[in-house]
């Protein structure tokens, strides 16, 4: 049995956009992202948060790093009785610093890869299923992998996720 999903970007959405977050001590939460993605699940959607960290590919910090925080904000999210369902990253740039990662990815927004993998593997029904982003590369992937797509500008995160959903 297939269900929606809403598929969150990371920075700029969930946590302030400062620049290359990588260390739970410099993660700071948007309004309402714990409360909003708490909302998604008791709705009954997938919750899966796609992000590209060229944080990676610059040499600023490692795979590992994105993991650790990605950890981290899980166990935030679980003290208020919310999860993700799955935490997806692209550590790739074609201008990388680091050789590995020097590619132009099909994962790498607005490219839509990493929401096509999510779909392959979860039982995703992509016609009521939504992207949030707060730039228009994450609207584009969105669109590509054939899902909705809505701008978040800021403010409360769950405000905005109830208005949508609600409809």
């Amino acid at each position: 049995m297939k269900k929606p999903a809403v598929f969150l970007d990371r920075d700029g959405v969930l946590n302030e956009d400062t620049g290359y977050v990588f260390r739970p001590q410099d993660l700071r939460w948007i309004e309402g992202a714990r409360e909003a993605v708490k909302f998604i699940n008791e709705a009954g959607y997938f919750v899966f948060v796609v992000t590209n960290q060229s944080g990676v590919a610059r040499g600023f910090y490692e795979e590992c790093h994105v993991q650790e925080l990605h950890s981290w904000m899980a166990d935030e999210l679980a003290k208020i009785g919310a999860h993700i369902d799955q935490f997806e990253y692209c550590p790739d740039h074609p201008e990388a610093v680091v050789e590995r990662y020097r590619c132009n990815s099909t994962r790498r927004k607005p490219e839509p890869g990493m929401i096509v993998d999510l779909v392959a593997r979860y039982a995703v029904d992509t016609s009521r299923s939504i992207l949030i982003g707060d730039k228009q590369t994450d609207i584009q992937a969105a669109l590509a992998a054939g899902i909705k797509g809505y701008l978040f500008s800021g403010g409360d995160l769950c405000a905005f996720t109830k208005s949508i959903l609600t409809k």
